[in-house]
């Protein structure tokens, strides 16, 4: 049994004092407020709350960072970028990558990761020995740095609507969606590895083979970038007549387990649909904004009734603070009104509705039987100084440079704002710069 005694703590019913938590197998077995510190107790200051949880990552999608701001140009351009980057990559290369991009994660109070995993193959398509050693090495990488993986290994079988596709493409490809269940099917999960399913797009999947996808793994996640683009709806009118969400409709891809993730570019119908079906609204606002995609309409969704998650993407930065917070200050700028969500509303889409997305529903809360995950953030940072122990002071003042503790399934990962067992800043150096200077 290890207890630690929080400061302050956000526990269900809202932030107290003096929280005593004891953790047993991973897991808090009791959670009592107003108690005093003392003996054999380890203290946590400023403000603990639940692990958080990055519900949509690229994690080779790091090595951009830096690299892609120096010219004009839209998604289309930027896609070429970083296709050059998944060109390079290796089983080796992408576990030490993904192990630092883990890392940072962890840093900033992340204790799961949902991976929309593509990059399945040798170049040109060629499948390695281990068929699926490209999301074997993604498991491993999430594993040594202490998080909690749900690794969403994706269907990508189409260049676009009736195109081809490209040569890097060909990596991502099984040929076939039933060729793709076939190998994931070889997947194995575990207390902390979730195998969901995913499809690229309706871009990257056809119509026809959207339905195996959906159905593979009936009890698990699945996920799908949904009108990230409006080239991609007019697309999917020219082809099919219909929006890229009525289309998921029809071939059974909008459930509760589903996620749309960015969910920018809708229509009535479209939001209607996706709150009908209690699927998850994924944004990913620092993205959403480098890309130039948009501002999601966040509060229709979640009035339909599509809980929101969040996620980093691209990690154009990976923090969830900032994310949070962009997703209340974006509908300030499309509405020029402020206060559509709460800041206790924006930490629940990074905790706990975030964990149940990714097929971890016992996880993002400081209660009993729930796992066991603690991130204390400070509250005598220049940043959060003079705010209090509020929701708010978490949300629309502090950032990932304010975590200090980070406890993952009852095991320390982060101390004094470094990670127990990893350099991630020379990790990330080391394999950033072999990959773009090769």
């Amino acid at each position: 049994m290890t207890s630690y005694w929080c400061e302050q703590a956000l526990l269900p019913d809202g932030i107290r004092a003096g929280v005593l938590v004891e953790i047993a197998d991973g897991r808090f077995a009791s959670v009592t407020p107003d108690s005093a510190f003392g003996a054999g107790m380890e203290r946590l200051d400023g403000l603990v709350i639940p692990g958080l949880a990055n519900c949509h990552s690229h994690a080779f999608h790091r090595a951009l960072r830096g690299r892609t701001q120096t010219e004009r140009g839209t998604f289309w351009t930027w896609r070429e970028q970083m296709y050059a980057v998944a060109s390079r990559l290796t089983p080796e290369s992408y576990y030490e990558l993904a192990r630092g991009v883990y890392g940072e994660m962890a840093l900033a109070g992340i204790t799961c990761v949902g991976e929309f995993h593509y990059l399945h193959h040798a170049p040109g398509g060629v499948p390695y020995d281990e068929p699926n050693a490209m999301g074997e090495a993604l498991i491993e990488a999430a594993r040594s740095v202490g998080l909690r993986i749900a690794l969403l290994d994706t269907c990508y079988v189409a260049g676009g609507i009736d195109q081809p596709l490209n040569p890097v493409q060909q990596r991502f490809s099984d040929g076939t969606a039933d060729a793709w269940a076939a190998r994931v099917s070889g997947l194995k999960g575990a207390d902390d590895v979730m195998i969901g399913a995913a499809a690229h797009s309706i871009r990257g999947v056809p119509q026809d083979q959207l339905s195996t996808v959906a159905h593979l793994l009936p009890e698990a996640p699945l996920h799908i970038h949904l009108s990230e683009q409006v080239a991609e709806n007019e697309a999917c009118a020219a082809a099919y007549g219909r929006t890229p969400t009525q289309l998921l409709d029809e071939t059974g891809f909008l459930t509760g387990r589903t996620s749309a993730v960015h969910a920018t570019h809708l229509t009535k119908v479209d939001i209607g649909l996706l709150g009908g079906s209690g699927s998850y609204a994924c944004f990913c606002p620092t993205t959403e904004r480098d890309l130039a995609d948009g501002i999601g309409p966040s509060v229709a969704l979640r009035e339909a009734g599509s809980p929101l998650t969040l996620g980093s993407d691209s990690h154009a930065v990976i923090d969830l603070f900032e994310e949070m917070r962009a997703v209340e200050l974006d509908e300030r700028l499309a509405t020029q009104e402020r206060g559509h969500w709460s800041a206790p509303e924006l930490l629940a889409a990074a905790t706990v509705d975030g964990h149940r997305s990714l097929g971890f529903p016992d996880a993002g809360r400081i209660q009993p039987g729930a796992r066991a995950d603690l991130v204390a953030v400070r509250l005598d940072s220049v940043r959060t100084a003079g705010g209090g122990a509020t929701p708010e002071t978490a949300v629309f003042a502090a950032t990932a440079a304010d975590v200090t503790t980070v406890i993952a399934s009852g095991h320390p990962i982060v101390t004094a704002s470094r990670h127990t067992t990893l350099d991630v800043p020379t990790t990330l150096t080391t394999t950033i710069t072999a990959l773009t200077n090769p």
